[in-house]
């Protein structure tokens, strides 16, 4: 890859589509998918298209691969939006007709393990937006948080710099999608505290990429879509986030430094941290645990940077990945980590 391209954007009115390159999960749980359908038609006034493995679990890599290339190439469909993650999207993508995508470049909307596909449009040359699921930020119990909707609505409708803001209030506790009372009421958030800079005497600017932790410690180890060229990530800003699996400390680590050893975390020329998700349905941690858990996530990208790239400017806690609410974050569009002003905006 020797340039990226943002795009063409959709207009209200136009048609986006909806896929699982993961997962079907929308089957089980229908009524957070519906919601979101209903937000997309409603809020954003942009009519979803589905297609067969959308709403089908138990499908194969050639199935979704099939929906991927159908939303890609169709003319009259303007953007692409995946219902949700998973963990199997890494079998996809050997499947990808590149030169499809290629010629028929669109918006791509996903995170966790849509990092996959997000990975791949950024070695094909075409930027992709990290973040917004149908079913968890669009499909949201009572409404979606105010700053999801305002970032995903300039991320999909407007090009040009948009400023990320730490969020007032957050929230990273998932209630259970089973039970019709989840969808009675809006979650309850906490407080928020800012966001936490290191090395913040640079001002640096350059393309984003990244996404899931564990989802890019598995690219490496299947040698998918990292380039063996790594002067292609020289100077971008590097985005890292971790799932809803709470990877202990010492994975975090671990993973960060296979990075290292192999060269990457030096060529970026910032990180961006993604809050973490610090409680699961099988980790219910309590506050207390939840904290500290958060403590011994940041103190190992810490060690791993102070070994591999010790003086990047870096910000903890930015307001994307696994947590509520979530900021849209180009990946492979332009960001600038302003420290001394400790501002970070983005290009959509």
């Amino acid at each position: 890859m020797t340039s990226i391209m943002y795009p063409p954007k959709p207009s209200p009115g136009d048609r986006i589509a909806v896929i699982s390159p993961s997962a079907g999960l929308p089957e089980l749980f229908p009524r957070p998918y519906e919601l979101g359908l209903q937000r997309l038609r409603e809020e954003f006034e942009l009519e979803p298209v589905e297609y067969p493995t959308t709403r089908k679990m138990g499908t194969t890599p050639q199935e979704r691969a099939d929906d991927i290339h159908a939303a890609f190439a169709d003319p009259e469909v303007k953007a692409v939006i995946a219902s949700i993650g998973g963990d199997d999207q890494i079998t996809v993508l050997p499947l990808l007709d590149r030169e499809l995508i290629r010629a028929n470049p669109k918006p791509f909307f996903g995170m966790s393990d849509n990092t996959n596909l997000l990975a791949f449009l950024y070695s094909t040359g075409i930027v992709g937006y990290h973040g917004a699921s149908v079913m968890v930020e669009l499909g949201r119990p009572g409404a979606m948080h105010p700053q999801t909707a305002e970032s995903l609505r300039a991320a999909l409708f407007t090009s040009g710099a948009y400023e990320l803001r730490p969020a007032e209030h957050w929230n990273d506790v998932t209630r259970d999608w089973a039970d019709p009372a989840t969808f009675d009421s809006e979650p309850t958030t906490r407080p928020g505290a800012g966001w936490t800079w290191l090395n913040a005497d640079q001002v640096v600017e350059g393309r984003g990429w990244g996404g899931n932790l564990e989802i890019l410690g598995w690219l490496l180890m299947a040698d998918r879509e990292i380039s063996h060229d790594l002067a292609v990530y020289d100077g971008g800003a590097l985005l890292l986030e971790t799932s809803e699996e709470l990877p202990s400390g010492t994975e975090v680590f671990r993973i960060l430094r296979n990075f290292g050893e192999r060269g990457l975390l030096r060529r970026f020329s910032a990180l961006l941290m993604g809050r973490a998700k610090t409680r699961s349905f099988e980790r219910p941690n309590s506050p207390v645990e939840a904290a500290r858990y958060a403590a011994e996530q940041r103190a190992a990208v810490q060690r791993a940077l102070t070994v591999y790239a010790p003086d990047m400017p870096v910000v903890f806690d930015v307001d994307f990945g696994h947590t509520d609410p979530q900021l849209v974050i180009p990946y492979g569009g332009t960001i600038r980590v302003d420290g001394p002003a400790r501002r970070i905006t983005v290009t959509y």
